[in-house]
This record gives C-alpha cells, sequence and structure tokens, in this order.
C-alpha cells in the first residue's frame, strides 16, 4: 500500500508529466535499448520509430498518477496493456529492469525538480503498478497454457495455404506443427507472430487478427502488405507476402486480446470497418453465422475500391446463413464496375447520411476498427447519435493512443 504522503506526490507531477511525459518514454527508450538490446526481440521497432510506443507509455504513466488514489480505475486499460505483454512474452523479471531505466529517465528530462522524494515515490508508485500488471499477467499465462491444445510462450506453427484476399492483403492458414488440437479463441482477438528477416539482426514481433470463425482446425491471419517496403513495418509484410510460402514454419504465441464479439448477447450488431480493419470482423461474423444465425447484423465496409475489397465473395455468401444481415460497401475512389455492384452503397466515406440509411436498432451494439482517422469520424458520427458507451467498441492496431 502507498502512503497518503507517496500519493500526493506523486500527484503533484502530473503537470510535469502532461509537458514532458513523451520526451521521457523517448529517453527510457533509448536508453533501455542501449543496454538491453537483446529487448528489441520483444518490442515492436515500426512502433518505436514511429513514437506510438513512446506515446502510449507516456499516456500510461499519466494516467497512473491521475489515479494513483485508486488504481483499479485503470484496470481496464491494464489488461488491454497485458494482453500484449503475454502475446509478446514480458515477463516478471522484465519490470525491474524497467522501474530503473523509467526512473532514470524522468531524472534526466526534470533535472533538478526530480528530487529524491520524488524519485523514490515514483520508485514506490512504480513497484506497486508493475505488481498489478504482474499479477494479471501471471494469470494470462496460466488460462494461455492451460486451455486444451494451450502453450507457453512461442510454438512453431506450418503454413497449409496462402490465400490472395485482394490486391493488398493475403490470408495465411497455420496449423501446429505438432498435429495438436487448437485452442478455441474469442471471435476478434489476435495472435502475435515472431519470424526472422533475411538481413535484420532482431526477430521481427508482429500480432495480426485471426480472421476466421474459432473451432477450426487452423487459424488464419490476414496481412496487409504495406506500400513502403523500405521501412520496417514494410518489410514485414512484403516479407510475408513475398517470402512466406504453403510449408513454412512460423512461431506463434496463443490468442489474446479484449476486442472481442459477446455471444451471450443477441442484441444486433454493427460492424463498422476501414482497410485492413476488417480482419476482426471477420471472426466475428462467421462465429455468429455458426452459432447465432438469427441475430441481426450490419456489415459496412471502407476501402479504396472493388479491387482493394478483401473477402467480398466470403461477406456475400454469409447472406446463406445470417437470416437478418446486411451488406454495404463505401469506395472512396470506386470504378463503374464498382458502382454497379449489388452492395455497394456509397462513393466516398462512410458519413451520417449513410449510417442513417441503414435504419439501425437504437440498441444496436456497434463494432469500429480501421485507421485512427477512420475510427476518430465513426466515434464522433455515433456520439452525435446519442448512443451509449457501453454500445460502442473500437480497436485500432497498435500501442493505445489517445483518440481525442
Amino acid at each position: 500500500m502507498l502512503t497518503q504522503q507517496t500519493k500526493d506526490i506523486v500527484k503533484a507531477t502530473i503537470p510535469a508529466l502532461e509537458m514532458k511525459g513523451v520526451e521521457i518514454t523517448t529517453i527510457f527508450y533509448k536508453h533501455l535499448f542501449e543496454d538491453y538490446p537483446q529487448l528489441l526481440n520483444i518490442f515492436n521497432q515500426t512502433n518505436q520509430k514511429k513514437g506510438r510506443q513512446q506515446t502510449a507509455l507516456a499516456n500510461t504513466v499519466l494516467a497512473a498518477a491521475k489515479h494513483i488514489d485508486n488504481l483499479g480505475a485503470i484496470i481496464p486499460v491494464v489488461k488491454q496493456i497485458a494482453h500484449k505483454h503475454r502475446s509478446l512474452t514480458v515477463k516478471p523479471e522484465h519490470y525491474p529492469i524497467v522501474g530503473k531505466y523509467l526512473l532514470a529517465a524522468i531524472k534526466e528530462v526534470l533535472g533538478d525538480a526530480a528530487t529524491d522524494e520524488i524519485l523514490q515515490a515514483w520508485g514506490e508508485a512504480y513497484g506497486v503498478i508493475a505488481q498489478v500488471f504482474i499479477d494479471i499477467e501471471k494469470e494470462m499465462y496460466e488460462n494461455a497454457t492451460n486451455q486444451e491444445g494451450g502453450w507457453l510462450d512461442f510454438k512453431d506453427f506450418i503454413i497449409v495455404d496462402k490465400v490472395k484476399e485482394s490486391s493488398v492483403i493475403t490470408s495465411f492458414y497455420l496449423k501446429a506443427s505438432d498435429g495438436k488440437v487448437l485452442p478455441e479463441f474469442q471471435p476478434g482477438q489476435y495472435v502475435t507472430i515472431r519470424i526472422k528477416i533475411a538481413g535484420e539482426e532482431y526477430l521481427v514481433n508482429r500480432q495480426y487478427s485471426l480472421s476466421a470463425a474459432p473451432g477450426k482446425d487452423s487459424y488464419r491471419i490476414s496481412v496487409k502488405r504495406e506500400s513502403m517496403p523500405n521501412t520496417p513495418e514494410g518489410r514485414t509484410s512484403n516479407f510475408l507476402h513475398d517470402h512466406m510460402n504453403v510449408g513454412d514454419l512460423i512461431e506463434l504465441t496463443a490468442p489474446a486480446g479484449e476486442f472481442t464479439l459477446n455471444l451471450e448477447q443477441n442484441t444486433p450488431v454493427v460492424f463498422l470497418s476501414a482497410g485492413v480493419g476488417i480482419t476482426p470482423f471477420m471472426s466475428m461474423v462467421h462465429a455468429i453465422s455458426d452459432k447465432q444465425p438469427e441475430r441481426n447484423v450490419t456489415f459496412v465496409h471502407a476501402s479504396q475500391n472493388g479491387t482493394a475489397q478483401a473477402f467480398k465473395e466470403e461477406l456475400k455468401a454469409i447472406k446463406e446463413s445470417i437470416i437478418d444481415y446486411r451488406l454495404s460497401f463505401a469506395y472512396s475512389d470506386p470504378s463503374e464496375e464498382d458502382m454497379n455492384e449489388e452492395y455497394f452503397e456509397k462513393a466516398g466515406y462512410v458519413d451520417a447520411e449513410m449510417l442513417n440509411r441503414l435504419e439501425v436498432d437504437d440498441k444496436a451494439n456497434y463494432y469500429i476498427c480501421g485507421p485512427v482517422p477512420f475510427l476518430q469520424a465513426m466515434l464522433g458520427l455515433l456520439k452525435d447519435r446519442g448512443l451509449a458507451e457501453e454500445q460502442i467498441h473500437f480497436e485500432f492496431f497498435g500501442p493505445a493512443i489517445q483518440l481525442g
């Protein structure tokens, strides 16, 4: 337990964290990787280079300071991060290292303002916060390992099929190389893959949504080819597209994530996705098709055009198994052929007018996934419609950032 004095000191640092938080976390990661380069085998280097991870950590530290009187308030955020940690094999022994470098970064950035009293208070607070993560992740590791077909950390899978879904998205079907049954997962969850790319010094970790229904004898991930192959992000996706083929091995951790479909409810559901954000919804809509065919489903997807639209025929076929199912495509740059397509709804972007035409039940749950601008636009539209917070669920790929 933290003393009130410690809590007061931590809260007094909130203005400094608001101003200097990202600078602190940038210095933190810089020195951490200088002294522990092996940790680059765990961290997503693209998120580092783009500043996403630094911003996400700064937001987490700030949230912890603001809620230091009641850390239970940040448990939902902790669980989201803990899922990623478990998926990336972050372990208890990593936390003291992180604490040491975080305090050193605070001291380096704040200088004399970071008194011994402040550093001691933050050291105590970090220890409590770290233990919350460790305890939650311990349970997650146990669940991942002890479930039927479960395993600890990374396991070899073999690519058994490779399917081009659109001009930019390719699916990989994966089976456990030891032939064992695959554990169930919740629709919307993701796996971490780990690969070695020729010329890269460190192993590459990437998290991809499972894009097929649970309960199959293989997992499916669907990967977008990034257009800039010489960037870290582009190198990974292009390597998968160009060099990983049927028969190749790939390492996976067990499914993780909290952006999932509640199959215990039967309320109407609306999926709003853009680009590769469609992937978790493929798992969700197939799960509804298999287990709740009477559930009302509205599926809206935005992409550049029909060529870039993934899973087109697969989504159309679901109409045969879900009784009340509406499918709509919005293309920002449609061809004439696209505009004559049966499920083409709009040239341009998803907007309030398009959502109004869908005439969705007021009690529907909305699931949103896609690029940050799309998420911000959809959240704004749904807020304007007066939807309750518990009706809206969203996910974007990468570290948690503020959508503000």
